[in-house]
């Protein structure tokens, strides 16, 4: 079989503990929300950049739950409407986080750079994994192992990228309370928020780890005959 029960007994870990980081950050965010902070997220955001020199860095709204991120191309910070106009802790941590892949690529971070090197690859890998793996049964196995190669694509992506969101929130974290954003009630409510957020991250590349041990242990022998 392509894919068999045995499947969940490597991906339910990965899957158990993404449920439980996306609840988490509901939970933390919805939280975060009902404590006050002296300025919306936008004007903490735009605080921020302007105190790094980052003058030309945007903040715009764009619209989704938590769509929020920072777009390298054009150098914008994106905010979801919650964070944009929210006065709350909840809101600062995000938009700070956002803020921090702005100073990040200022100073040209070089996990950020390598990750923004490698989003082609696991962007591209999934399909190149499909296709490969089931051109792979049908004309040549060696392509099945090409197929599992581009896989891996998206584990280095996001190998790198842990060091990129961890980084950002712990600038975002330290510079909340250097500037006086936050107080103590709030920079708690803004490390539960983004160390959620950080779980997510590590939840996705764990299922990514096992499901590549998955296919590699189908194609060596290990799996059991139908």
């Amino acid at each position: 079989m392509f894919i068999n029960p045995i499947y969940l007994l490597y991906a339910a870990p990965a899957m158990l503990l993404m449920a439980w980081a996306q609840s988490k950050v509901k939970s933390s965010f919805s939280a975060g929300m009902r404590v006050s902070a002296p300025l919306s997220g936008a004007a903490a955001a735009r605080h921020i950049l302007d105190s790094e020199g980052l003058y030309d860095v945007g903040v715009e709204l764009t619209q989704g739950y938590l769509s929020d991120h920072y777009d390298p191309s054009d150098r914008v910070l994106r905010l979801s409407p919650d964070v944009y106009n929210s006065r709350s802790a909840a809101a600062v941590g995000i938009a700070a986080h956002e803020a921090g892949h702005a100073l990040q690529h200022a100073h040209s971070y070089m996990p950020l750079i390598l990750r923004n090197a490698a989003v082609p690859a696991a962007r591209f890998g999934p399909i190149a994994f499909v296709v490969l793996v089931f051109a792979g049964m049908f004309i040549h196995p060696s392509l099945i192992w090409v197929g599992i190669a581009c896989y891996g694509a998206v584990l280095v992506f996001q190998l790198v990228n842990l060091p990129v969101e961890f980084d950002a929130s712990n600038r975002a974290k330290a510079l909340l309370t250097n500037m006086g954003i936050v107080d103590a009630e709030g920079a708690a409510a803004v490390r539960s928020v983004l160390n959620a957020a950080a779980w997510t991250y590590v939840a996705a590349t764990l299922q990514t780890l096992m499901t590549i041990l998955y296919y590699v242990m189908q194609f060596t022998g290990g799996r059991s005959d139908d």
